[in-house]
């Protein structure tokens, strides 16, 4: 839990400061600007705190694309999900048996709640570099994600959340080791 506390913790520091004209900033993700990076993380958010609670939670719309959620006080919007995320999957039982994000495929709770500690690290690290900001993370979190992402990342990629590898020299720092597996450009900042 720890590790996901400190994923949201650093999503909510890089989301802070950032100011409505940079929501047109591009980021890492190619198929996002920081307004569509924004929405995406009010759009599925829900999911990933209903799946600590093992909830089901309706999409707020049939896609992304069909809702603006970044508009209005989104930064306090993403922050008080944040917090739902994190208190969702505080308790141990929310780290046992089998949940989803609101699909009826079902993952064990641990491999969903590591996704979700690299999604939001991620995503911090998409949005810091997009806003000119330094992404800052505890190096007990980055050994975990380190390894997390190793062990899923196939899987990942099947899921659509990884692109293709990029090459990252193995004395690299563990944060570029990590982006490289996601299909990110440490060198994009």
């Amino acid at each position: 839990m720890s590790h996901l506390f400190n994923a949201a913790e650093a999503m909510a520091a890089v989301a802070r400061p950032i100011n409505d004209d940079q929501l047109s900033n591009k980021t890492p993700c190619t198929e996002y600007d920081v307004r569509a990076l924004v929405n995406h993380l009010l759009f599925w958010g829900p999911s990933l705190a209903g799946g600590g609670r093992k909830e089901s939670v309706p999409q707020p719309a049939a896609a992304e694309s069909d809702v603006d959620l970044a508009a209005g006080d989104w930064r306090g919007r993403l922050l008080a999900l944040l917090d739902d995320i994190t208190s969702s999957w505080a308790p141990p039982s929310a780290w046992e048996g089998e949940t989803s994000m609101g699909t009826p495929h079902t993952l064990p709770a641990p491999v969903l709640g590591d996704m979700i500690t690299g999604e939001l690290a991620m995503h911090a690290w998409d949005l810091a570099v997009a806003t000119g900001q330094r992404l800052q993370l505890p190096a007990d979190l980055l050994t975990h994600l380190h390894d997390t992402v190793f062990a899923s990342v196939e899987q990942g990629r099947e899921m659509g959340m990884y692109g293709p590898q990029v090459a990252v020299p193995a004395d690299a720092p563990t944060l570029d080791r990590i982006l490289g597996l996601t299909g990110r450009d440490p060198a994009w900042a």
